[in-house]
């Protein structure tokens, strides 16, 4: 059975179009088939009705011939007695008045004719005579006043069975040319209607190659071909969407990872310079060790945010104390020599409730970009409102041009790609991303003047 099965499946056509068209074919076959059935059996029933028709109409012709007024029937002589008589048998009772010429005792035909000539009313049946022709019969009973006389008529099928046999073959070449020109349509019709499917897969492959932007729609579309459509355009969608995301987890390791890897660049480039005393070695290595500890943090924090494509309260684990924090990443920063950084807050202690690293790559970018464009201060102030924790970075620096403030948190968009820094407009869409992936929010306030002032909304720990 199984073996069956696999020689089935080598067999059946591979593609669309081939399986279309053999189911086509084959329901058209069954279909023809049953038809010409049909057709052939109400041929044979009408044919045989022709050739009952015939033998009782020359039965009624010899009826006439017989005299069934005395007390026993007798055959009148005629005219066309000859015509008459060839394949006639006429009965009086069961006595036998008269044969066909030709008709010998014990053949089957008339054999049938006794037994028709013996049964009561009228009756027909078919036999095999000599040579395989069918012969058929039928008896017609001739009642007088005192006599019965019975009429059995013969009739030789052969033209008959010759015109069904015609007719079936006929049909079974009709059947053939029906079959191929149906094959050969199907293919053709499903060739045509599978073509913009073709065409639509074709398409879809290359713009999900590119990320493209090009969709299919659902307008002027066929029903199916504008759902297939719709599909195809959700599956673009998402592909893109997984581009995106890889190229922007790109971005940001890049633009995260270069500040701690500058460290450890210059600061191997430093020890390297000249002999360093043993504190100076045991330095150098804390602050590589410290930068790439960063590093790992960042790599970590965005991959995890990358594998689970966004962050949720339920899945960030602990509180973090907000204030700490603040004060290590303040030592980290770079700040220039005239900018002065101040923490404001009214509690000892203020938790968020996001994980440390998440705090630190929210904050990082706000407070990068404050101490570099500062003139003289940056203040930070954090306070606790109902349900979350709010933390102001303020700078009194130029502040973001009104021209710019629709790009601010536009991935790649710097307000000024010539002001020295090698920035690469990544930081604010980052902390804003995933500031909103734990509920909160990275705002900026258009109205505050001088400088800038960013607002980092997050969960109450």
């Amino acid at each position: 059975m199984n073996r069956a099965r696999r020689v089935l499946r080598r067999l059946a056509p591979r593609t669309l179009r081939g399986r279309l068209s053999l189911v086509a074919l084959t329901t058209a076959a069954l279909l023809m088939t049953v038809l010409t059935v049909v057709f052939n059996a109400v041929m044979d029933r009408h044919l045989q009705h022709q050739a009952d028709d015939e033998l009782r109409n020359r039965a009624a012709a010899v009826a006439t011939t017989v005299d069934t007024t005395g007390p026993r029937a007798r055959v009148v002589e005629t005219a066309n007695d000859r015509l008459l008589d060839a394949n006639v048998w006429i009965y009086g009772g069961t006595r036998l008045l008269e044969k066909p010429p030709s008709a010998t005792a014990g053949e089957p035909a008339a054999r049938a004719a006794d037994r028709l000539a013996a049964q009561r009313g009228d009756a027909c049946a078919t036999v095999q005579a000599q040579g395989h022709r069918l012969v058929r019969l039928c008896a017609q009973r001739v009642h007088g006043r005192r006599a019965t006389a019975t009429v059995v008529t013969a009739l030789d099928l052969t033209p008959y069975r010759s015109s069904a046999d015609t007719l079936l073959a006929g049909s079974l070449v009709l059947d053939g040319v029906m079959l191929g020109c149906t094959y050969v349509l199907t293919r053709l019709a499903v060739g045509r209607a599978l073509r913009p499917v073709r065409t639509m897969t074709d398409q879809a492959t290359q713009w999900s190659a590119v990320g493209s932007d090009e969709r299919f729609g659902t307008e002027d579309h066929p029903t199916e071909l504008a759902r297939l459509g719709a599909s195809l355009d959700a599956l673009l969608d998402r592909i893109r969407t997984v581009l995106r995301h890889e190229q922007q987890l790109t971005a940001e390791l890049s633009h995260e990872l270069r500040t701690p890897l500058t460290r450890i660049v210059m600061e191997l480039d430093w020890w390297r310079a000249r002999p360093r005393t043993a504190v100076e070695t045991h330095i150098t290595q804390e602050v590589i060790a410290e930068a790439a500890q960063s590093m790992r943090t960042i790599c970590d924090t965005l991959l995890h945010d990358a594998r689970d494509n966004a962050l949720n309260p339920a899945t960030v684990p602990g509180t973090t104390d907000v204030l700490p924090v603040l004060d290590r990443l303040l030592q980290r920063i770079d700040t220039p020599d005239h900018v002065k950084t101040v923490v404001e807050t009214q509690a000892p202690a203020l938790e968020a409730g996001v994980a440390p690293a998440l705090l630190e790559r929210v904050l990082s970018p706000l407070l990068a970009n404050a101490a570099r464009y500062a003139r003289s201060r940056v203040t930070v102030s954090a306070r606790r409102i109902p349900g979350a924790v709010r933390i102001d970075v303020v700078d009194d620096g130029p502040g973001v041009p009104e021209t710019f403030r629709d790009e601010l948190f536009q991935p790649g968009r710097r307000a000024d790609p010539g002001d020295g820094h090698d920035g690469a407009g990544l930081g604010l869409p980052l902390a804003r991303r995933l500031a909103r992936a734990v509920g909160g929010d990275v705002l900026h306030d258009p109205g505050h003047t001088p400088g800038a002032r960013f607002t980092v909304s997050l969960p109450a720990g």
